[in-house]
């Protein structure tokens, strides 16, 4: 009996780790499994939807958008409610999330899909991490943490197998097609992409459902209970992973740090995220949640297929190299795990940032040594346009009339930017394309409808979206129309490469010390609201770059935008070599009382 007393803090700590990973793999697969379905979307809800760049770029961004406006409320939910009762929210929100996606039947519906997906994301992302600071002792804590990051890597794992699996039933379906008329083929094909991306999304229903009925199964924060003054049910929960002695102890630390507040009533001006007591480390919390993201790991897991596609890795190659990226990031994750409470979080988070900025330069000059290369044919393009519009397929007629002479092994591809006013799309094609889609720009293809947000500000005179209005009698403009080569393989592993140590340097260091920054650094009374704000800054940035990333791609290509990561890569190195402390083995209230001495000293 004694034996089985003993355990039961070993197995209720299991569960509670186990539910608490859990939420990190539904996060991870939020942000990749986009990464194989947006190839097959591309080539199917583009054409049958009529979509621009700019509205495939939004679905890829509805998840970090869906982020943003959950982590305005995330804290004062968790606040509210509880932090067990938002995980479960979260996981009933993810879980719906998938029929409304997979059943899409138009850009509307897909989008609400998606945001409802970020929503669950940005819920899962302030409040899992929260619920881990709080609940685990501090000699468990950067472990646990790690683990929700491990099992964040090991979601990205998953959508890249599922969506290797996809791409192999693609390439079956459009081998077995190949002896089919052209229109026939056609339509084979495109019936085989349009179920692989729904396809990818059905099948990451169930780890919702686990996440979900689990969440129900275990107990609340101890930290948020005593909050609000229920000390016997706080040292309860305490005492489900903690010998009595510990957990009696750990609990007058807590209302010794809570004390303040009460004396105060609860509302004094300490209790402000800008006051001067908290000022300094909610600050350096917010600046590292934002320069993670301004790296631009979350775009370019997105995106990392398609980057792969480009830089000349074929079909299910980059698919296989997407899952190969997926998991180094995984085993360096448990690496991560290994080292965080042994090296600290400090030594790791140099070490990574150090990494991304070498990586992030090498794929640049990658980039930039084949878009050197590349052919301006806007002129040509700009003359085939008839009234306003523009029709061709990439066939060896049009190849030779765009003045490519390309061996009959090499594949090209031509990437056009063009716009009607204000309204801008981009489009690209392959010649090795199996189906050789028609690359048809039209005007009521480009210049979408007026909406009711757009409206609204425009008789505010802000104006932040392109009037319709302006685009009525804009002639078609070929801003940019590049005619290349498609890099040959070796150059897409070059690549690949460089992606591996990108992904590597960020899963040692930021990919598990960002959410120990994010849940350490902030003081106890302001720790859900501010880790709240500090996440809506990290999604914001994410959101923008993914939105802006294919737009930005089409009109200054992928080495500007590699370039610019390295850039805030370097930002990052230095904030953690100067500007972070290590809290490796110190409590949550011994952090907060550094930061309150580091104030009175200045």
């Amino acid at each position: 009996m004694q034996a089985t007393l003993s355990n039961a803090p070993a197995r209720a700590m299991g569960f509670l780790l186990f539910i608490a990973g859990m939420g990190g793999l539904l996060y991870g697969i939020d942000v990749g499994i986009i990464a194989g379905a947006l190839p097959y979307l591309e080539s199917t809800a583009s054409v049958a939807w009529k979509l621009s760049a700019q509205q495939l770029g939004f679905i890829v961004a509805a998840v970090l958008l869906g982020s943003v406006l959950s982590s305005l409320f995330a804290g004062a939910l968790a606040d509210l409610v509880g932090r067990r009762a938002a995980m479960v929210l979260a996981g009933a929100l993810f879980t719906a999330s998938i029929p409304l996606i997979a059943l899409a039947d138009g850009y509307l519906a897909l989008m609400l899909g998606r945001l409802l997906q970020g929503i669950s994301g940005g819920l899962i992302g302030v409040v899992v991490p929260l619920y881990l600071a709080e609940c685990l002792h501090a000699r468990h804590r950067g472990r646990g943490a790690a683990l929700f990051q491990l099992l964040l890597t090991i979601g990205l794992v998953a959508a890249a197998l599922i969506g290797l699996f996809q791409a192999r039933e693609v390439e079956t379906a459009t081998a077995a097609a190949q002896n089919l008329e052209a229109a026939a083929r056609a339509g084979a094909v495109f019936a085989a992409k349009d179920h692989a991306w729904r396809s990818i999304f059905w099948m990451c229903l169930a780890p919702g459902l686990v996440f979900t009925l689990g969440g129900l199964l275990l107990s609340e924060s101890p930290r948020w209970l005593a909050r609000k003054g229920r000390i016997v049910q706080a040292r309860a929960a305490l005492l489900r992973t903690r010998p009595a002695a510990e957990a009696d102890a750990e609990l007058h630390e807590i209302e010794q740090a809570l004390s303040p507040a009460a004396a105060d009533g609860g509302t004094a001006d300490g209790d402000r995220l800008l006051s001067r007591r908290y000022v300094l480390p909610f600050l350096l919390a917010c600046l590292v949640l934002a320069l993670t993201q301004a790296t631009g790991i979350n775009s370019i897991l997105a995106y990392v297929v398609t980057i792969l596609n480009q830089a000349g890795l074929p079909g299910a190659t980059a698919n296989m190299a997407d899952v190969a990226l997926k998991v180094l990031n995984a085993v360096l994750t448990v690496v991560a795990v290994a080292l965080v409470d042994r090296k600290g979080r400090k030594f790791l988070m140099m070490l990574g940032t150090g990494g991304i900025v070498v990586a992030l330069v090498v794929a640049g000059l990658l980039f930039r040594s084949v878009e050197g290369e590349q052919r301006d044919v806007s002129a040509m393009l700009q003359a085939r346009a008839h009234g306003d519009g523009l029709e061709l397929r990439l066939d060896p007629e049009t190849l030779r009339a765009l003045g490519a002479t390309p061996a009959d092994s090499t594949a090209m591809q031509l990437s056009i930017a063009y716009s009607y006013g204000p309204f801008t799309n981009v489009q690209s094609r392959r010649s090795d394309d199996p189906a050789l889609p028609l690359l048809r720009v039209a005007r009521e293809d480009t210049v979408q409808a007026d909406s009711v947000i757009g409206a609204f500000f425009r008789r505010l005179h802000l104006n932040p979206f392109a009037d319709p209005a302006e685009a009525v009698g804009a002639p078609l403009r070929i801003e940019q129309a590049h005619l290349s080569a498609v890099p040959p393989a070796s150059h897409g592993w070059l690549v690949a490469l460089a992606i591996c140590l990108f992904v590597a340097s960020f899963a040692v260091g930021p990919g598990v010390c960002v959410w120990l920054a994010l849940s350490e650094l902030m003081p106890n009374r302001i720790r859900s609201n501010g880790m709240s704000v500090a996440l809506l800054i990290n999604q914001f940035v994410s959101t923008v770059i993914a939105a802006v990333f294919l737009p930005t791609v089409g009109q200054y290509g992928y080495a500007t935008l590699f370039f610019y990561g390295a850039g805030c890569a370097l930002l990052y190195f230095l904030t953690a070599a100067f500007l972070l402390p290590e809290t490796k083995g110190k409590t949550l209230e011994e952090i907060e009382a550094h930061f309150s001495r580091q104030r009175k000293a200045a």
